[in-house]
């Protein structure tokens, strides 16, 4: 991994200085891009104390009804493009290749839209939709009340700790890639939804690939030299430790929360990372380029691998979270979610040989 690291960061340093000048929101919202081609089918009802609205989402079965013999749920959270009809194919094919695991399943992807897309599409005033990416760190919706995107996580795991609907359920498996990834990363960390299943006795899992960020719990951040120090750059880059980045200024969404009580809960829960070692790209067009993103490594393999070594550091003796690499995988959503180690982090199947 240092290696790797250091091959990187020369290339990464113009890009630093360069970034570090420009607009600190830009890391938080891109421009507005274009709308959606598809708008999932489903809507679930989300209600909290800011308002309510109706998330749009996929479900592979009809769960408004019970669902004996459903043993594990895959929620797969789509990337920054929004497209959860691209991830539900990639999700299906997985569920496809997992055998008797996936025959047992129930596959839910939810849309975090954006209001470019609700006009694009005509959508009804009820349905959620935020920013072009705020979503990514639990940001609160524009419309129709501010609900915040991990409150919307909140109710899907809701619905399937309902033992009424899924009396033999026994996991739900959190997924993302990119975009995706990087909410499953905050909402593991800040996510209150795991409470219902947990005392219902079903397992909560959360799978993180590929993202181009992590949040840290202390200001510390990657030396180039294969260990951490407090960043650097911080007077050129301010907002290097806010969220989504750090601990600094939580949402709303985290109420009173302490960064050492995320820290503690979060070490608790099940997380698998799971990295392309070929997504080694420092130009990836995707790939979030801000001082506050490069501070955390070249590319998203080194800043991934940064990442577990930063948590094993702190914490030598109860570290228990899972690092599976993908051989000769770049930033390919199917190919990680479809491949022996993806099927292993999704569905427990055997086959994966991570290096």
């Amino acid at each position: 991994m240092v290696l790797r690291y250091v091959l990187g960061v020369l290339a990464a340093t113009a890009a630093l200085v360069t970034l570090s000048a420009l607009p600190l929101l830009a890391a938080d919202e891109s421009p507005p891009g274009k709308p959606v081609k598809e708008v999932a089918d489903r809507r679930l009802p989300v209600t909290t104390p800011a308002g309510s609205g109706e998330l749009a989402l996929y479900v592979s079965r009809d769960w408004s009804r019970p669902l004996p013999g459903v043993t594990r749920a895959v929620i797969v959270i789509h990337g920054r493009l929004r497209n959860a009809d691209v991830y539900r194919a990639s999700a299906e094919k997985a569920l496809a290749a997992a055998g008797e695991a996936g025959k047992a399943a129930v596959l839910v992807v939810p849309q975090f839209l954006s209001e470019i897309d609700a006009q694009a599409h005509r959508l009804p005033a009820a349905t959620l939709r935020w920013g072009t990416t705020g979503w990514e760190g639990g940001g609160d919706a524009r419309g129709p009340a501010p609900v915040s995107a991990f409150a919307a996580l909140d109710a899907i795991l809701a619905r399937l700790a309902d033992r009424a609907l899924f009396p033999d359920l026994t996991t739900i498996v959190v997924a993302g890639h990119s975009g995706g990834g990087q909410v499953v990363q905050r909402y593991a960390i800040l996510g209150r939804g795991e409470a219902a299943p947990v005392a219902a006795g079903i397992a909560v899992r959360y799978v993180v690939a590929n993202p181009s960020s992590y949040a840290y719990f202390s200001p510390d951040r990657p030396d180039g030299e294969g260990g951490f120090a407090p960043f650097a750059g911080a007077a050129s880059c301010p907002k290097f430790d806010r969220w989504k980045y750090g601990m600094a200024d939580l949402p709303g969404y985290a109420g009173m929360a302490t960064p050492a009580a995320l820290e503690q809960a979060y070490l608790g829960r099940d997380v698998t990372y799971l990295l392309g070692t070929a997504d080694t790209d420092p130009n990836h067009p995707a790939l979030d380029k801000s001082c506050m993103a490069e501070a955390q490594g070249p590319y998203r393999l080194a800043r991934g691998e940064a990442y577990v070594q930063y948590l094993r550091g702190r914490h030598p003796d109860g570290f228990r979270q899972r690092l599976l690499l993908v051989p000769g995988v770049g930033h390919d959503g199917d190919r990680m979610l479809t491949s022996a180690c993806g099927l292993a982090a999704l569905f427990d199947r055997p086959g994966c040989t991570s290096p």
